[in-house]
């Protein structure tokens, strides 16, 4: 399903999407986005947590704040796995929130505005889609 041939991102920096005063091109629109690759990108890995109720997502949003978030650290893809197992109402929550590769255009509204506007490693603050409640990890994005 997904190639992942791209070199991985240095670890150890990054900000989290949704928090607040992110990069300029943080929507992915306007003449910032195109240095940093947010915004221009064709393809994003992505892993999600999906809740009805806000409270439940509300909860997976503090394990992951607890044990990485609110130390500036990026949450590694397995570790949100467990915590998308554990709390996740989506199907894709069997595994570990895994949402493969997919296309610009693919996924509806916010869903897809949080992904493409996400940098590699970053965690979204939850946020509300026509689906429910969300917290997206990006893993990759290609062209």
């Amino acid at each position: 399903m997904g190639k992942d041939s791209k070199p991985k991102e240095p670890k150890g920096k990054g900000k989290q999407a949704g928090g607040g005063s992110d990069e300029s091109a943080s929507k992915g629109k306007g003449k910032a986005g195109k240095g940093d690759g947010l915004g221009t990108c064709t393809y994003v890995k992505a892993r999600h947590i999906l809740c009805e109720k806000q409270g439940k997502i509300n909860e997976a949003y503090k394990k992951l704040e607890d044990g990485w978030l609110s130390n500036g650290d990026k949450v590694p893809p397995a570790e949100f796995a467990k915590i998308a197992q554990e709390y996740s109402e989506c199907p894709s929550g069997k595994k570990g929130g895994d949402l493969g590769w997919f296309p610009r255009g693919k996924m509806a509204g916010p869903f897809q505005e949080v992904a493409f506007s996400s940098a590699v490693g970053a965690t979204s603050a939850p946020f509300k889609s026509t689906h429910g409640y969300h917290i997206i990890l990006c893993e990759g994005r290609k062209n």
